[in-house]
């Protein structure tokens, strides 16, 4: 079997699979970083949502093999972000399946975009699934986590 290396949360990692494994499987069953959540398996509801570098891309679509060499970063790996306090505090999650995804959206969103519209929070999380609704109090987290970010 390939042997694969990349770097997850900060951490260099090496990974036995086949070249074809979704890196979603490679997180969740190798590294146990189960906040990567498996919603359907083909990118469209947002719930494997991590950070290539500062983009925000859908972990169930990418091949270990070309994951090789490059950095992620998971829900675990993000640490302390505004976005996390804001969910937190803004009481957002109720079933709580999609939100990693969701945070890792937003975080990603802030990143590029420190005060962002409504529109392009709406723009941001529109290709996430939440199958509870929240996505009002999902808005009103994300503008609460501009506030704290520098």
């Amino acid at each position: 079997m390939p042997t694969f290396t990349l770097t997850v949360n900060r951490k260099a990692t090496t990974v036995d699979a086949d070249a074809d494994t979704p890196l979603l499987w490679i997180l969740r069953d190798q590294l146990g970083l189960t906040g990567t959540k498996y919603g359907c398996g083909i990118g469209v509801c947002g719930a494997c949502t991590i950070h290539d570098g500062n983009i925000a891309v859908r972990a169930c679509t990418i091949p270990i093999g070309d994951a090789k060499g490059k950095s992620y970063t998971t829900i675990e790996g993000l640490s302390n972000h505004p976005c996390q306090r804001a969910w937190l505090e803004g009481d957002v999650a109720q079933c709580g399946f999609c939100q990693p995804g969701m945070i890792m959206e937003a975080a990603a969103l802030l990143r590029a975009t420190p005060k962002p519209t409504v529109a392009q929070i709406d723009d941001a999380i529109e290709s996430h699934v939440c199958r509870c609704g929240t996505y009002p109090r999902i808005r009103t987290a994300v503008q609460s986590a501009s506030r704290g970010v520098k």
